[in-house]
């Protein structure tokens, strides 16, 4: 695992461990070692009364028996370099002067969205061990539940670094599937966990095991007792199912033209703006992201419209255009009665959320992008690239219809290049079934000349950013630059090479988890 360079090195995972140019002795006594981890890992100030509860009895001599750890600490952590371990008449403390500790890069690694597989993969290898293994103090209570604690948060560090791995190597099913049963293992009430690992099973064609994996987390989550709601992310309601459950509504838009919208599932609002491409029936049929929508649904009323050219609204547009886009959302955000709400956006509809956002900043409670792009092609396009786009207009302005799905396919290999043949015939039918060829073209056309960059630092919600790392289509560099133009905005780094999550992908799960995550805090 990649460490910050320094002249000192802590190591807390596995036993206790001090090193410079060369091991350093620790003292013998454990409470002493014991005290040094505590300072060390609890990174702030402690009073002197405080750490004498925790480590010495009465009517021994506490402070005595403190002084006496302190001296032998500070020939350990102390040297010419730095005066790391301070204290005054009431507190004790550690500098973290030219200072490593192996925890601290563990959890650097698990919150970069740069960081590379080795690094997470060294972290996890290391977080297998047991924290500060050997410096259990049972008959100090205070310390030991403080101990505890910290293994178990190092736990859950060890699952995030799991899961950014599973993530990572999806749809390569013969890498991922060690961590995934690690992840499983670590977490057996994780359905994201289990889910990977039964979908990397099924991949390699151990269909009998992922049965009995499947198996075996329902018998666990019923013993302990688990409410269906958690397992319902793992074995969610068909589409068929929330389809018939699904209310489909019309509304209309300053202009006449007619917008369909649905609601569907119980809960607080969360609208979603329309992206390419929408269909309020077909879109429960998708093997893509109906497992998406479904949990979306299981804990808000979810509302989706289709945009205007496509769908269930009109396909004979008058007008079409940014503004148009964004009067729309106005539109079905009226009609939908929705007071304030939040606003989740996805490619080109993270544009459309983000002028909502700003111009109704009271309506917008939580802002949520994904795979967006605050300006289209058509910025700075050299001749080459507008030539090549319009190249690639004028061939579904020609061939969109027809039944030979090439030109299709232009957008399908790009939107998801991990699918499968199955999900990618899937969408191309889709596509041709849900617009026209001629309204497809315009869809590109006003798509690449979307611009909201003035706009970014006007955004004044809550905001999360979020973006496939190898995503094909709209390249992580323009997530990251769409998130560090929005102010406060937060970025988290999808480990999935989609621009269209696939619902079978554990970035799927991930996303969602983080939309929770974000609209609970």
């Amino acid at each position: 695992m990649a460490a910050i360079r320094a002249t000192l090195r802590i190591d807390v995972l596995g036993e206790l461990r001090v090193a410079a140019a060369h091991p350093l002795t620790l003292p013998g006594s454990r409470k002493t070692r014991a005290l040094l981890a505590f300072l060390l890992l609890t990174g702030r100030p402690q009073r002197r009364d405080r750490l004498c509860e925790l480590f010495w009895e009465l009517p021994d001599d506490p402070r005595g028996a403190l002084r006496w750890s302190l001296s032998k600490l500070r020939a350990v952590v102390n040297d010419t370099a730095a005066i790391r371990l301070q204290a005054d008449r009431e507190r004790v403390w550690i500098e973290a002067v030219d200072l490593g500790v192996d925890l601290t890069d563990a959890r650097r690694i698990a919150g970069d969205p740069c960081a590379p597989p080795a690094a997470l993969e060294a972290a996890a290898v290391q977080l297998r061990q047991t924290l500060l293994e050997g410096l259990d103090l049972p008959q100090h209570e205070a310390f030991q539940a403080w101990l505890v604690s910290e293994r178990h948060e190092a736990e859950r560090l060890r699952s995030t670094i799991l899961a950014r791995l599973v993530e990572h190597h999806v749809g390569r099913p013969d890498q991922s599937i060690a961590w995934c049963r690690e992840w499983a293992a670590l977490e057996p009430l994780n359905p994201a966990a289990a889910s990977a690992l039964t979908h990397a099973l099924t991949r390699l064609g151990k269909v009998q095991e992922a049965t009995e994996v499947g198996t075996r987390f329902r018998e666990t989550a019923a013993a302990a007792a688990i409410d269906p709601p958690v397992l319902a992310t793992f074995a969610p309601p068909s589409g068929r199912d929330l389809l018939q459950r699904q209310r489909i509504r019309f509304c209309t838009a300053p202009d006449g033209m007619r917008i369909a919208y649905a609601m569907v599932g119980d809960g607080p609002h969360l609208l979603k703006a329309a992206n390419w491409l929408n269909h309020l029936e077909l879109d429960w049929d998708a093997p893509i992201w109906a497992p998406m929508f479904r949990e979306l649904a299981r804990d808000h009323c979810f509302v989706r419209y289709d945009e205007r050219g496509n769908g269930l609204s009109d396909w004979d547009m008058r007008d079409i255009s940014f503004p148009a886009f964004v009067t729309d959302l106005e539109t079905v955000a009226d009609a939908a009665g929705m007071e304030r709400f939040p606003l989740l956006g996805i490619s080109q509809g993270a544009a459309v959320a983000i002028a909502y956002a700003v111009r109704n900043p009271g309506r917008v409670s939580h802002l949520i992008l994904l795979g967006g792009y605050a300006a289209g092609w058509q910025a700075g396009a050299t001749p080459e690239v507008r030539a090549e786009r319009e190249a690639i207009i004028t061939l579904v302005r020609g061939g969109w219809g027809r039944d030979d799905p090439i030109y299709r396919q232009i957008f399908s290999s790009t939107f998801m290049p991990t699918a499968t043949a199955e999900e990618l015939a899937w969408f191309n039918e889709f596509q041709r079934r849900t617009t026209s060829a001629k309204n497809a073209a315009r869809f590109l056309k006003v798509f690449g000349a979307i611009d909201v960059r003035r706009l970014l630092s006007q955004v004044t919600v809550p905001k999360l950013v979020m973006h496939s790392r190898g995503d094909h289509r709209i390249p992580v560099a323009t997530g990251v630059e769409l998130a560090a133009a929005i102010p406060n905005a937060e970025f988290v780094a999808l480990e999935s090479d989609n621009h269209i999550l696939l619902g079978r992908e554990p970035a799927s799960a991930a996303f969602v988890a983080h939309v929770r995550q974000f609209i609970g805090s």
